[in-house]
């Protein structure tokens, strides 16, 4: 078996391992060369910590028990084969996609390409200035969309912030066509109620459907209003990119959805969905919307229609995403606790809380239903400055067991077995020490993805980062091989 102590510590300066080529890759920018990023995008992500919590993590790292700041640790069957850290976009790093020989790595001032054709050295092939948080990223075929949910002046990638209480501030999708990876160019942009926190594409032959996730309206704001308890379906021609338009606003909550704090207290209140993954070769769609889980079928894109819905009022602060496994008789959903700016893998909150869902898919049809079978969360220790809770993560797909790899902030990339569904276990994982031990620091992996062979890992504040595992439960997903991934349009890997 698999030996998962952690290796001996390696310190490292920041970049030292990076791969240099396309450090000095030119900037491009959609629209007018003026544009500079914008830092009224960026949340403020830091909270500053008492001299007992200094001392606690100071402590922890003395006796080995957390990393030394920055330094990096990893089980046995991890290897961290490159590092690229941010170059002239240096927002938040954000989500990931990936086509082909390229990964699409977002940002909140943009976009980066990477030439992955050698995972050992990643090569910037394009760096796109469009600031507008949190530029959530896919693509599908010639098309590549971002997600902008902040209040910005107009829909060019040279707007600056503006109130969401003016009526002209702009919030939505913006298209671009990457058929030249090296030149972007931004194509179409559609307004959508909210804006686009997140979206996840339902591609067919001549249209890609994007839902498009969004939430927190207010009366004050003129293009968010309550009640905003559905999502957006937009219809773009993949010829006439152009054309992109919203089609259906459907609604999910029906009776307003959960109704949070103080009839459940420490919830959140559902005002729409933070995110949603399809399976389209099943005609299934997992919704993570706040307070509520969702099941629903996308038979008909344009009209997806609730199969069921859960509640964990518990121990369960916001359903932030959602995961199959590739039977489709299961899901995992992760609890966003603290919103991605908290210290939660610790004992004060325990393993129940900021941590995975794992539920069972069991009948038929319209009639299945979502049942709660355990938690998972991570058992290592990290310090009361590290930003840590359950993120982005994805299936590695191996016949015949349910195995993931899932970004967890500070506490890094781990990769776990959910298998039995009741007993999920970690077989590896990587991460880095704190940031820093004076404040909580938003940092670490944002998402952590599997793909043809390698993980690769989008760092807030690191960079790009390229993990092999080797492992012989995992090992046969060496073999599978896919031509494009959005993690939350989720493949059959093996109807091929």
């Amino acid at each position: 078996m698999t030996s998962l102590h952690t290796t001996p510590v390696r310190r490292r300066r920041l970049g030292v391992a990076a791969a240099a080529a396309g450090l000095f890759a030119t900037l491009l920018t959609a629209g007018p060369a003026a544009a500079t990023p914008d830092p009224g995008d960026a949340p403020t992500g830091r909270t500053a910590v008492s001299a007992r919590q200094q001392a606690q993590a100071t402590a922890a790292i003395k006796s080995g028990e957390v990393p030394g700041v920055d330094e990096i640790v990893h089980s046995r069957n991890i290897t961290h084969l490159a590092n690229v850290p941010k170059d002239a976009l240096q927002g938040l790093n954000t989500d990931l996609a990936f086509q082909g020989k390229y990964a699409f790595a977002g940002n909140y001032d943009g976009f980066r390409i990477f030439d992955i054709s050698n995972p050992r050295s990643p090569r910037t092939v394009a760096q796109v200035l469009c600031p507008g948080s949190q530029n959530d990223i896919s693509v599908s075929g010639n098309l590549l969309f971002l997600s902008t949910d902040s209040s910005r002046s107009d829909d060019s990638c040279t707007s600056t912030t503006q109130p969401a209480t003016e009526k002209s501030s702009w919030e939505g999708m913006k298209v671009f066509d990457i058929s030249d990876k090296r030149n972007p160019r931004y194509v179409a942009a559609v307004e959508t109620a909210c804006g686009s926190h997140t979206h996840t594409l339902v591609p067919d032959r001549k249209n890609v459907y994007v839902y498009v996730s969004s939430y927190s309206p207010s009366a004050t704001f003129p293009d968010c209003q309550p009640p905003h308890d559905g999502i957006s379906v937009i219809k773009v021609p993949r010829k006439a990119p152009e054309k992109a338009r919203v089609v259906n606003f459907p609604v999910l909550f029906p009776d307003g959805g959960n109704p949070g704090g103080p009839t459940n207290p420490g919830v959140s209140q559902t005002t729409g969905c933070h995110d949603i993954t399809v399976l389209p070769s099943k005609d299934l769609a997992a919704g993570a919307c706040m307070g509520d889980g969702l099941l629903f079928s996308i038979k008909d894109p344009e009209n997806p229609k609730i199969i069921d819905r859960v509640q964990d009022n518990v121990n369960f602060a916001f359903w932030h995403s959602a995961t199959f496994n590739q039977r489709a008789d299961k899901v995992v959903f992760t609890d966003e606790l603290g919103g991605g700016g908290a210290a939660t893998c610790n004992e004060e909150i325990g393993p129940k809380r900021g941590a995975d869902g794992i539920y069972d898919i069991v009948g038929r049809g319209d009639h299945r239903k979502l049942v709660f079978r355990s938690y998972f969360k991570i058992d290592r220790p990290q310090a009361d400055t590290e930003v840590c809770v359950a993120h982005n993560g994805s299936i590695i797909p191996v016949k015949g067991r349910d195995l993931m790899v899932q970004a967890w902030y500070q506490g890094g990339v781990s990769v776990w077995d959910f298998t039995d569904s009741s007993k999920p276990k970690e077989i590896g994982f990587f991460e880095r020490g704190p940031v820093t031990l004076d404040e909580v620091t938003t940092a670490g992996p944002w998402s952590a993805y599997y793909y043809n062979g390698y993980i690769y890992s989008n760092d807030i504040a690191k960079g790009f980062d390229v993990l092999k595992i080797d492992d012989r439960r995992t090992d046969p997903a060496k073999r599978v091989r896919t031509d494009e991934l959005n993690v939350q349009t989720q493949p059959d890997y093996f109807a091929r």
